[in-house]
């Protein structure tokens, strides 16, 4: 198959042999079996990676909990888990055109937009989390016991790495997500068995790369490969698995949580979203009109928190509406290596069918397609779409499409908006468009996600916690939080 403007490493690297990391050593599946991965852009079969077994997976988490519990990362000082890091981050940096191909080939996105923002994105985040491994602190307390009121103590609380850290990441953003969990583990100095998704394990697999050449222990990092049925159901049922940590879809999660709790497994779930972006009839309706658009169609709608819920304030809603539909039907579509293309591919033939039957849903129950609502290929397109006239109960609306596909209601009032804006079984993300700050800080407080942006959407940094509320999940990425989701606290009472 021929791939045009590829590194000559990008190519090697996928013409390789198929391996998978445990321990320190590249392995195959213990069975022997390897399953394709495929080429969005052109539905052709890109390589072949390990099928892992549960026999692999054990010995993934084996290697974890040695490398946890005896090995020399035990003994690591924080200032050398922060250099490691940094050494880590500055190998991506030095590989970053690679990480963004392989990228755009095993997930459709766009090689020029992932090198500056998923790559880059991740880099910043690792370096951020080297800053947390020399800043883990503990405190001390003065207590009062007074049942023995003569005795003196000295009484303190530690924070500890957590342990072994069983992660699983979705597909539509390979690297990022993996390096969300691997950076507050590694700066903890817990150990980690990463499943990367079915469809996307290349950028996991050459991070496994630069891990072990930045210099971390053996059995530190491993990586299997496999389906989700397989291996990530042997990871999450590991009873030498301290801590699970997953990003996907609801139902999954709501699975891995279960599960988790029959032994007491620390959990942190990021989960599903149905985002709402609200226009206020005071905001800069051009701006939000191309910040609506962009909420949605960036990275072809597969995004957790995308914007796919619009709600404009009646008497502008036909015009801003025109406007989003304007810039969907300029965008060019097509293969992520040419960096003239606006959008590339759905992740697979499943997920594009899944995304054109909620458009055909759409249309036969009696909405109205304002722009979009075709597929073609060869590989997995779906125009950008936006529907109207839709029910705020209809699948469209209630349900995450995840696709480039955009529902847009009209609202008469502040509290009209917010009552449409929270009537919803997510809460991930929000974004208001507004120029009254009033109305803004009254909004606020009574939107019912964890991250709400105002003038702007999807707009993450490392140091702002991120994670949901109801159905959109449990815990936090990035920021303090997630040092506080790897480590447990142990009280220390000495009797003097």
């Amino acid at each position: 198959m021929s791939l045009p403007d590829l590194l000559p490493a990008t190519s090697a690297f996928i013409q390789r042999a198929p391996r998978m990391l445990i321990g320190g050593d590249w392995v195959e599946a213990a069975d022997g079996q390897t399953m394709p991965l495929h080429n969005p852009a052109t539905g052709e079969v890109l390589c072949v990676v390990p099928r892992a077994t549960p026999e692999d997976v054990d010995r993934a988490v084996l290697a974890a909990r040695h490398a946890f519990d005896d090995s020399a990362w035990t003994r690591t000082r924080p200032r050398e888990r922060q250099n490691l890091l940094w050494k880590l981050a500055d190998l991506m940096q030095r590989d970053a055109q690679l990480l963004a191909q392989l990228e755009c080939l095993n997930n459709g996105k766009s090689a020029a937009v992932a090198q500056v923002m998923d790559v880059q994105l991740a880099i910043d985040f690792l370096r951020y989390m080297a800053g947390w491994a020399t800043k883990i602190e503990g405190s001390s307390v003065e207590v009062s016991l007074p049942l023995m009121p003569d005795d003196q103590f000295h009484s303190f609380i530690r924070r500890e790495a957590v342990g072994v850290v069983g992660a699983i990441v979705a597909w539509n953003f390979p690297l990022l997500l993996a390096c969300w969990k691997l950076g507050p583990a590694l700066a903890t100095g817990c150990t980690v068995v990463l499943k990367p998704a079915d469809e996307t394990p290349l950028t996991a697999l050459k991070l496994a790369e630069l891990v072990l050449e930045a210099g971390y222990p053996e059995g530190v990092f491993n990586v299997v490969t496999g389906t989700g049925i397989t291996a990530g159901s042997a990871l999450t049922h590991n009873p030498l698995v301290d801590k699970l940590t997953f990003t996907g879809s609801t139902a999954v999660g709501k699975q891995i949580g279960k599960i988790a709790m029959d032994s007491m497994t620390r959990v942190t779930l990021e989960l599903g979203g149905k985002s709402p972006t609200i226009v206020m009839a005071d905001a800069d309706l051009k701006t939000a009109a191309t910040g609506a658009a962009s909420a949605i169609f960036f990275n072809q709608g597969q995004v957790c928190c995308a914007g796919s819920r619009l709600y404009v304030q009646r008497k502008h809603f036909d015009n801003v509406v025109a406007d989003i539909a304007a810039i969907a039907n300029g965008m060019k579509l097509g293969n992520g290596l040419d960096p003239s293309v606006d959008m590339g591919p759905l992740i697979s033939a499943r997920q594009q069918e899944r995304v054109y039957g909620y458009i055909e849903n759409g249309r036969q129950s009696g909405a109205t397609i304002a722009c979009g609502g075709e597929q073609f290929g060869p590989g997995f397109f779906v125009k950008p779409t936006v529907i109207v006239d839709v029910d705020q109960q209809h699948s469209l609306v209630q349900e995450e499409i995840f696709g480039p596909v955009l529902v847009a209601i009209p609202f008469d009032d502040e509290a009209d908006a917010l009552r449409m804006a929270n009537d919803s079984p997510y809460g991930l993300g929000a974004s208001i468009w507004s120029n009254d700050l009033a109305a803004v800080h009254r909004m606020i407080p009574r939107i019912k996600s964890g991250s709400v942006w105002v003038n702007c959407h999807s707009a993450l940094d490392p140091a702002l916690p991120f994670g949901g509320y109801k159905m959109s999940g449990v815990g936090r990425e990035m920021g303090y939080a997630a040092i506080e989701h790897y480590t447990e606290l142990k009280s220390v009472l000495i009797k003097l």
